[in-house]
């Protein structure tokens, strides 16, 4: 009698492998890993997107410290900070700005 081509194909897998339970487990994993919608690449991508939004995150925290000095500062003491960050004047005065230059 002539075998089936499913019954070659058979004989040719190692026979723990012939079990019905390694064969759900190996489609399952087949399944998971490249077909669900939470599969590698998608959280390979998100894990990437979180790392820049988490920079980013870093990033404005310190301009937002930054800013709160600024804030701090001006509250303080307008005149000064007029005077270093804009450069103002009274009426009656010269502002000489010196300017250092890196060679």
């Amino acid at each position: 009698m002539a075998k089936s081509p499913f019954q070659i194909l058979q004989q040719r897998i190692p026979k723990p492998l012939r079990s019905r339970y390694v064969i759900v487990t190996i489609l399952f994993l087949i399944w998971m890993v490249f077909f669900d919608k939470h599969d590698v690449f998608t959280q390979w991508h998100l894990s990437k997107t979180k790392a820049k939004l988490e920079m980013e995150n870093e990033y404005f925290e310190n301009k937002i410290g930054e800013v709160r000095q600024d804030r701090m500062d001006l509250e303080q003491n307008v005149e000064k900070f007029a005077r270093e960050k804009y450069f103002m004047k009274r009426p009656n005065e010269e502002v000489f700005v010196i300017v250092e230059e890196n060679e």
